[in-house]
């Protein structure tokens, strides 16, 4: 709290406040209310504490106290899965796709955006958009959510380890591609619930997510009955792509109607036995 005494009377009495009230991440309105302070008087002051780097601005309205120990930053989100949460403008959004991949440990490198899913239609804000990717999605697919702990004091919604897979094999564009999603398969692999991959691909209802799914597994010998049996069960006459973020090439026949323009080896060599 040593930084408070390098503000003046009235920020540092914000501050305090707001710490007080465990409000590290506040809004105008919060700020009004302590100060008692009309809106501009309000806003010109955090804007002064904006370039102060005293706080930070999330979105129009939105702050973020910077920690004394960050010292002098350009930009401070703290915990981006929290901030994520509090730029969306819907309660039924969810953490999904690359960063749930890396939540559940699927992935092997660092990831540097955060991918969330919202059922209303939002531009990212100008403050964030180089961290933040908002993926529009129908309230029909928001289920399969966890409120998982990403601090001490902070929860935020993010599909579970099935609901993840299936999400990343219908989008693969938001998830590294076919091959990425298929090392994530193989890495986890003995923590994924598969009667509940089973029950989640019969609610998805979607005959590309059970193909490649199938495919996937059967390459990398996970042999789960009668999982693979129910799977079989979605190939109809349709040629579908494996994997649309790669050129359209058939690199391999399959039984499963999949256009494999990856390729088996290649999601092999990617594979640590």
């Amino acid at each position: 709290m040593n930084q408070i005494r390098t503000l003046g009377k009235v920020s540092a009495y914000l501050i305090t406040k707001l710490f007080e009230e465990n409000k590290p991440i506040f809004t105008i309105s919060d700020a009004q209310g302590i100060l008692n302070r009309n809106y501009n008087k309000t806003t010109d002051l955090l804007s002064e504490l904006v370039k102060r780097k005293v706080i930070t601005r999330l979105k129009d309205g939105k702050f973020l106290i910077i920690p004394q120990e960050i010292g002098n930053v350009d930009k401070y989100f703290g915990n981006w899965l929290v901030a994520a949460r509090e730029v969306v403008n819907s309660p039924r959004y969810y953490v999904g796709f690359y960063s749930a991949m890396q939540y559940w440990g699927m992935l092997t490198q660092p990831l540097f955006k955060i991918f969330v899913a919202t059922p209303k239609r939002q531009i990212v804000p100008y403050q964030m958009k180089n961290n933040l990717v908002l993926v529009y999605v129908k309230e029909k697919f928001i289920w399969g959510i966890k409120e998982e702990w990403v601090t001490q004091t902070q929860k935020v919604r993010i599909t579970d380890l099935e609901k993840t897979i299936l999400d990343a094999l219908i989008h693969p564009q938001h998830c590294g591609g076919i091959t990425e999603i298929a090392k994530g398969i193989w890495i986890t692999k003995d923590k994924i619930d598969y009667n509940k991959i089973e029950e989640y691909t019969k609610k998805y209802g979607k005959n590309v997510v059970a193909k490649r799914l199938g495919y996937i597994l059967e390459i990398l010998k996970i042999n789960k009955q009668p999982l693979l049996s129910v799977l079989k069960q979605y190939i109809k006459n349709r040629y579908d792509l494996l994997d649309p973020t790669m050129p359209y090439e058939n690199k391999n026949k399959n039984t499963w109607r999949l256009i494999d323009n990856i390729g088996k080896n290649q999601i092999l060599n990617l594979i640590k036995y």
